[in-house]
């Protein structure tokens, strides 16, 4: 069984427009919705075997919010480039090449990449991810190779204003 977890990058902020669309930080929400997303995950018992992010500074710092939560070494989280500039079908490509030895694999991305690529899986339509919303794939598949919208399915949908108002 493989578990694949889209993860939006949280709320990012506008205040520096001196800043490169890939260089945008986290703003005060995103700073507190990515730990508080990542705790989630934790008290459900996510273990990754795997940290994938995009290089936008967004991402990545919500990574590192999740690695700390959830017990995994920031220094092994996986920066792919291809997260941040490829369509649905480059991602679905790079999680086809992940070793099978992983079996839960957490990936943080963008919209509308990853809104686009949830809805393959999913059976009910999911009109946006928002930031910091956690999509869950699981798939019975024992290879990543294998993963088809055949078979695996969104099981959870998480998003922070599911807890704030």
């Amino acid at each position: 069984m493989k578990n694949l977890y889209l993860i939006r990058h949280a709320k990012s902020s506008w205040d520096y427009p001196e800043l490169r669309d890939i260089e945008r930080p986290l703003n005060k929400r995103g700073r507190r919705d990515a730990p508080f997303m990542a705790s989630l995950l934790h008290g459900k018992g996510v273990q990754p075997d795997l940290l994938l992010s995009s290089p936008a500074v967004r991402a990545y710092s919500t990574a590192v919010y999740f690695a700390e939560a959830l017990d995994y070494p920031v220094e092994r989280i996986r920066v792919e480039p291809v997260i941040y500039h490829g369509g649905e079908d480059d991602i679905l490509a790079l999680v086809r090449q992940l070793d099978d030895t992983l079996d839960t694999v957490l990936l943080f991305g963008h919209n509308p990449v990853l809104t686009g690529l949830a809805n393959r899986f999913a059976r009910k339509y999911i009109p946006n991810v928002p930031t910091c919303g956690i999509v869950q794939v699981a798939s019975p598949a024992n290879r990543w190779a294998d993963l088809s919208e055949a078979d695996a399915r969104v099981t959870e949908f998480l998003y922070p204003k599911q807890y704030f108002s």
